[in-house]
């Protein structure tokens, strides 16, 4: 579910964009699929935070994310649920892993994302990963404290990068990271941008270099732009399917696990027989606390056939 990549950010002035990657198949799911699966490779997120963009209209929050997984893997796409339809997200409907999410966020300000972490050996008995974002979109526990928690658990789970986000237009917005092959304890994000894919945050992989540049390319164009302009040309970023390689770090993480598909993975969007990336997902926030959330998903296992929709709210917090 989570997915492989991710870039998160924090400006003054504008929201910043985030981009996920997943796993490649074989490992369970990815986040954007960069939270659930097992998690599989090929996640990309990309997250740009902005601090006091007070200005009317101006965003705070820009996330940009992919979900890479098997075709055959059933999901649902995103739409609003829980006791008040307060949380929306996509929903993986796989048979163990029902209700497990990838990234979602709810009308109370509360935000998530996952993505999997590239291991050659993947734990059969670990608890899917997926839960991780559910848990924290339904509980009243801060985005920091909810991470501690999650950091004394981490053992029990394959290799896993969790964001979570507490965003509130009355008290400012807190972006926090665990990853449970990193270091022991969570961390607040401070302003800027941030990639992250299937390995640690901001661990260098090329692909998550090109398409972080590419997201702050976009994000610079949008300055003048409608935000629908931005939701379009970020959404070509997630689609851009150009190799990037060689990546050292990438096979020495992977080792032989990631080498027959090299040449896919190692591309933002990726796209291999029965398994790439299904779902694009764009969230933007703004400065009154109006959110757009844009998801397009493949529909019926064909990478050819894609529906877009756009839900938009505004936060309670």
């Amino acid at each position: 579910m989570p997915p492989g990549l991710l870039h998160v950010g924090r400006c003054v002035g504008q929201a910043g964009a985030a981009q996920a990657w997943h796993c490649p198949p074989g490992q369970g799911h990815s986040v954007r699929d960069a939270v659930r699966m097992p998690l599989r490779a090929g996640t990309l997120v990309d997250v740009q935070r902005c601090e006091d963009s007070a200005t009317e209209g101006s965003l705070r929050l820009i996330l940009a994310a992919n979900r890479d997984e098997f075709y055959s893997r059933p999901s649902k796409l995103a739409d609003f649920w829980g006791n008040n339809n307060e949380i929306l997200s996509g929903l993986d409907m796989e048979e163990g892993k029902e209700g497990g999410t990838w990234l979602g966020i709810s009308t109370r300000g509360k935000l998530a994302a996952l993505t999997n972490y590239l291991q050659p050996q993947l734990d059969q008995q670990a608890r899917g990963r997926g839960e991780l974002v559910t848990h924290f979109l339904t509980t009243d526990v801060d985005s920091l404290s909810y991470l501690k928690k999650v950091s004394v658990e981490g053992h029990l789970y394959n290799g896993f990068n969790l964001i979570a986000a507490d965003l509130s237009t009355a008290k400012g917005d807190v972006i926090c990271y665990y990853g449970n092959r990193g270091e022991p304890d969570p961390i607040v994000l401070t302003p800027g941008t941030y990639g992250l894919s299937n390995a640690l945050l901001e661990t260098p992989w090329r692909k998550l270099c090109f398409g972080k540049q590419l997201f702050l390319e976009a994000v610079e164009r949008s300055q003048a732009l409608p935000k629908d302009m931005l939701i379009a040309d970020l959404l070509d970023v997630l689609n851009n399917e150009e190799a990037q390689l060689p990546d050292p770090a990438i096979e020495d993480q992977g080792q032989e696990y990631v080498q027959p598909i090299l040449s896919k993975y190692s591309a933002v969007c990726v796209r291999c027989p029965g398994y790439g990336t299904r779902t694009n997902t764009i969230i933007l926030v703004d400065a009154d606390g109006h959110v757009t959330f844009t998801e397009r998903s493949m529909l019926d296992k064909d990478p050819s056939h894609w529906e877009t929709s756009t839900h938009e709210f505004t936060l309670q917090s």
